[in-house]
């Protein structure tokens, strides 16, 4: 099953899209996060800042996958 499904609609697609975009934001955020971690005297802040932000992409992510879950069900 790839991305782009023949039978998705246009709302699909825009799910899709956006997770595809907030999956990547998050993986990144991650890299970034561990190539922090790895420095001498890591600013924690900025750190604590990006995890929250992880978070929060996190909880968009579940919501979208949600969104498509449902309407494979109905």
């Amino acid at each position: 099953m790839n991305d782009h499904d023949e039978g998705d609609d246009e709302a699909t697609l825009q799910i899709k899209a956006r997770l595809a975009v907030l999956r990547q934001e998050h993986g990144d955020l991650g890299a970034a996060v561990t190539a922090l971690l790895d420095q001498h005297s890591p600013d924690m802040i900025l750190i604590a800042r990006m995890k929250k932000r992880k978070l929060a992409l996190r909880d968009q992510i579940v919501l979208l996958e949600n969104q498509l879950i449902s309407d494979i069900i109905a």
